[in-house]
């Protein structure tokens, strides 16, 4: 709940104004799949690939994020949610900067994700289905998360003791055992330039 002794104060230089001025629009392409999907991955190439283009880019990534701003969140539904509405704020003052932000995150649930594309503007939310089958993901387990889920270790995992519930209309999906990252970057690339943020 917003404080009735805060006043929103808007600013001098609009978010159009970065735009013109740099050449290229601002965005969130958000990123939600399994962990082990390919979501990281994907989000640096696609970062440094555009940054090689002179475009301000940059990738917040859901590990990170814990490690400081939400280092004191758990991974129930609840804290998963303030999780997710926290990020959503982060993304929208980047956006607001101009910047096009890869955001990768589990976000396993469809209301979040939909509460998230409600804070933008119509084309400023982009969301990525980096789909992979829990079976593969498993195999993959580059951090042995899921071993440890499975253990008992760590309650809450999505796609062990947590769901994981499918995007219902993204923008695109992405198949990461069908297609290598390369082939996953030009495929967000190419729905920029179609979609003229850049």
């Amino acid at each position: 709940m917003t404080s009735p002794n805060t006043v929103w104060h808007s600013p001098k230089v609009a978010k159009n104004k970065r735009h013109g001025k740099q050449g290229h629009k601002s965005c969130v392409v958000w990123m939600t799949g399994l962990s082990a999907s390919g979501k990281s991955t994907i989000a640096h190439l696609a970062e440094e690939r555009l940054f090689s283009q002179g475009i301000r880019t940059y990738v917040l990534d859901g590990d990170n994020i814990r490690h400081g701003l939400n280092k004191d969140l758990s991974f129930t539904p609840q804290d998963r949610k303030e999780n997710i509405r926290r990020i959503g704020e982060v993304v929208k003052l980047f956006v607001d900067a101009g910047i096009i932000v890869f955001a990768a995150f589990i976000s396993p649930y469809e209301k979040d994700r939909s509460n998230l594309r409600r804070m933008f503007d119509k084309g400023d939310f982009i969301e990525v289905h980096v789909k992979c089958s829990i079976k593969e993901c498993l195999t993959r387990d580059p951090k042995g998360s899921y071993k440890k889920a499975k253990k008992g270790e760590i309650p809450h995992y999505t796609g062990i003791s947590s769901p994981y519930e499918t995007p219902v209309n993204p923008e695109l999906v992405l198949e990461t055992e069908k297609l290598d990252a390369d082939k996953c970057v030009e495929t967000i690339i190419s729905y920029l330039e179609k979609n003229k943020i850049i």
